[in-house]
């Protein structure tokens, strides 16, 4: 039995503006229609049993649910109370499947891989699965074809089954090691993906890090279920060390093996390289969204929301969203993190949100703001419900502009339809439903001397949110 275990956490900030710490990379079409996340479920879906399990940070919760309710299948989503690297999570994992009396293949996948051939993929996995039976702890290696820099390498030893045992892990290497590497024939990329017993990852976690264990047994204690959701103990996590799997066991055992991939695999780790997985027109450019441009060769542009034209330039990235520009030389494109790190520094929205922000019951629009006063295109999805809350410092007028909202105003309940409207002064108690069978789609105008988010005093939420 193979279980698909997937990390969807990380903020993806080498891909700014697309991707944002609340909305990152792996929840993004940046391939195809589908998400990166979506894609890799239906990568190995031939393949797995049961539901898989998504592991994924507090804050992207409803992302992910909404993302996997779309595919119109059902997963198991483990909530991450805080980030502590790959070790714990995949131990939280395994110690969840043995503890429903199961012992499967744990598949762990990151969920922001670009994998171009998926039924080879599909193929090594099979045959990874023999060694990770016979109690191997198995690694997918990347057939190494360019001396890259930013990857860690695996150097195989003797053969074994369809792959090599591990004779080291190697940290990320200066361009001369890393050409040494890729001549001798021996090395692989370190993909971050493996195949292992449950049962024998902690065996082996248990040998080398037992405080990692123990930090995990005790958070897995007590399981909360929360909607879609999988909670476990906020204090016995936090007490956990922070460790990549890599570190805490791969290097360490004697039973880890390496299965090669020459895949056309790619962590899309900045706007280069998803320049060089995206399908090119003559001149070498991709273009994604409303895009003119002339004399432009070997660039990426991407338009999300308006008209991007560029003349005359080459080897550039220009990625445009409806609060940001990003105009950057491509070999440069590893920098835009120190973008990110001054607008975390600066405390800009930029950094987190985008202009539109998707909630459990839909998503908000902020189209314009000044000096006390913003406005908002609210869309709410069919059935749900915004939290019953009231604010200290803002009035709101809501305006309908289709479909139906039933909306709550201190004791007395009122129904919309397009082109009614409804004001909320400041202190009123509220809330807001769509009764109907397609989305509501209103305006919201805000007045009044604070406008952040902060200021919502939650009274009852369907959705769990304090």
């Amino acid at each position: 039995m193979i279980k698909t275990v997937i990390m969807a956490g990380g903020s993806g900030s080498r891909l700014w503006p697309l991707s944002r710490s609340l909305y990152p990379k792996q929840f993004l079409p940046l391939t195809s229609e589908k998400t990166m996340l979506q894609t890799t479920i239906e990568r190995v879906s031939e393949i797995s049993d049961g539901s898989p399990l998504i592991i994924c940070n507090e804050e992207h919760r409803f992302i992910a649910a909404e993302q996997i309710r779309e595919l119109n299948i059902t997963a198991d989503i483990l909530l991450e109370p805080v980030g502590r690297n790959t070790a714990p999570a995949i131990a939280l994992a395994a110690l969840n499947s043995l503890k429903n009396d199961e012992d499967p293949l744990l598949l762990v996948l990151a969920a922001d891989h670009v994998i171009e051939d998926a039924a080879t993929f599909r193929q090594q996995v099979l045959k990874a699965k023999v060694l990770a039976e016979e109690g191997a702890l198995v690694a997918f290696g990347i057939v190494a074809t360019d001396p890259e820099t930013g990857y860690g390498y695996i150097r195989r030893g003797a053969p074994e089954g369809d792959g090599y045992k591990v004779a080291e892990f190697v940290e990320k290497p200066d361009q001369e090691r890393a050409q040494a590497y890729v001549d001798s024939g021996q090395y692989f990329w370190n993909s971050g993906m493996f195949l292992f017993k449950a049962s024998r990852y902690i065996e082996e976690l248990e040998k080398y890090r037992p405080s990692i264990l123990e930090a995990c047994l005790q958070a897995v204690a007590t399981i909360t279920p929360d909607l879609d959701f999988v909670r476990i103990d906020e204090d016995a996590f936090r007490a956990c060390p922070n460790e990549s799997v890599d570190y805490a066991v791969m290097e360490n055992s004697d039973s880890s093996a390496v299965v090669p991939l020459h895949v056309g695999w790619n962590d899309v780790g900045a706007w280069s390289s998803l320049w060089d997985v995206t399908e090119k027109d003559t001149n070498g450019n991709v273009i994604m969204g409303d895009v003119i441009y002339h004399n432009t060769s070997d660039s990426l542009v991407r338009s999300t929301s308006k008209l991007v034209a560029t003349v005359g330039v080459s080897n550039v990235v220009v990625v445009e969203t409806k609060d940001a520009v990003l105009v950057a030389a491509k070999e440069d494109v590893q920098d835009v993190k120190k973008i990110t790190e001054q607008l975390k520094a600066e405390k800009r929205s930029e950094c987190e949100l985008h202009r539109e922000v998707y909630r459990p019951w839909g998503k908000y629009d902020s189209i314009d703001h000044g000096v006390r006063y913003k406005v908002k295109r609210i869309t709410v999805k069919p059935g749900n419900k915004l939290s019953v809350q009231m604010h200290h410092h803002r009035a709101e007028h809501w305006i309908v502009v289709s479909g139906t909202a039933r909306v709550g105003r201190n004791s007395e309940e009122i129904i919309l339809t397009e082109n009614e409207s409804v004001y909320l002064p400041v202190g009123c108690v509220h809330w807001l439903e769509n009764p109907g069978k397609i989305p509501l789609e209103l305006i919201e105008v805000q007045s009044g001397s604070y406008l952040d988010e902060d200021d919502i005093v939650r009274f009852e939420d369907k959705y769990g949110r304090a």
